[in-house]
């Protein structure tokens, strides 16, 4: 593996293709709606300090930091030495376009990470399929990603206090894990919405809800506690048993959610990243078939 001590500046048309699939990935789950507590086009949620407008100029001013980290991924960087540094800037980059709001910060994390594992599988001429680039992951950076969410975090984020709190883990677990989230239960799930015929935004809140079940939140439970937790994964499992998007009235359940979840405020952001982290990863292998 290459080390940088320096972000790498220059990158390759790829590159760029690549951070654009990520900045499109967040865009899509950004438009998808009802998703209980999370912005979207109609409403901010249980986010009052953030609105689409704001999520959009976001997403869009992580273009170039995403073609940074494909080009380290594509050379195999070192976590440590180029990846962190690259999603330091890139958070800054956010930061700026945010005027200071933290609209993506675990996205950056979890999306920089599957953009490197992306393009370095890419690069190695094999079929493009999420398995591929899950191994590609484990193999290129499974062991600095496990230190690094075994490794004490001194940043006053949301998943440092709940992992503090509760021992639950967040975006570091998952990534050390090789994104359980992404690849066990979002990617199965959207294959299985396109199975069965279902429009865009039907398929996102399909899986938006299939990781709400079964993902511990820890922006929910930074939010309300470990009973919010619980209420979110029940909420969602309530949702399947009342027969999910496939029953008539679908939408009109997940809009009362909505509502409540807001009411409420709760947000399941970890399970938006998620989403977009797995609208990223089937929209990259389609392409690379």
């Amino acid at each position: 593996m290459t080390s940088f001590s320096e972000s790498p500046e220059t990158f390759e048309a790829e590159d760029l293709s690549l951070a654009r699939s990520a900045v499109s990935a967040l865009l899509q789950e950004l438009e998808a709606y009802p998703k209980p507590g999370l912005v979207s086009r109609v409403d901010s949620g249980a986010h009052a300090d953030m609105d689409y407008d704001l999520m959009s100029r976001s997403a869009h001013a992580l273009l170039l930091p995403f073609a940074k980290i494909a080009a380290a991924g594509r050379a195999q960087s070192f976590f440590q030495d180029a990846l962190i540094p690259l999603g330091l800037a890139a958070e800054k980059e956010m930061l700026r376009a945010s005027n200071g709001v933290n609209t993506h910060r675990g996205a950056i994390f979890s999306l920089g990470m599957l953009v490197a594992a992306l393009s370095c599988a890419k690069s190695d001429g094999k079929p493009m399929t999420p398995e591929r680039v899950r191994e590609v992951l484990f193999e290129r950076w499974g062991d600095a990603l496990q230190a690094h969410a075994c490794a004490g975090d001194p940043e006053a984020s949301h998943g440092a206090w709940v992992r503090r709190k509760t021992g639950v883990g967040g975006a570091r677990e998952e990534a050390a894990r090789g994104f359980p989230g992404v690849f066990e239960i979002g990617i199965p799930s959207y294959v299985e919405a396109m199975s069965l015929g279902l429009d865009e935004n039907t398929r996102c809140i399909h899986t938006l809800f299939a990781i709400m079940e079964r993902v511990e939140d820890t922006n929910v439970i930074f939010r309300g506690g470990p009973e919010s937790g619980v209420f979110v994964r029940q909420s969602a499992k309530d949702f399947f048993e009342q027969g999910g998007v496939v029953r008539d009235g679908w939408f009109e359940r997940a809009e009362k959610l909505h509502r409540t979840f807001t009411q409420s405020n709760l947000s399941p952001g970890g399970c938006a990243d998620i989403l977009a982290g797995t609208l990223l990863v089937v929209s990259s292998c389609e392409q690379g078939r």
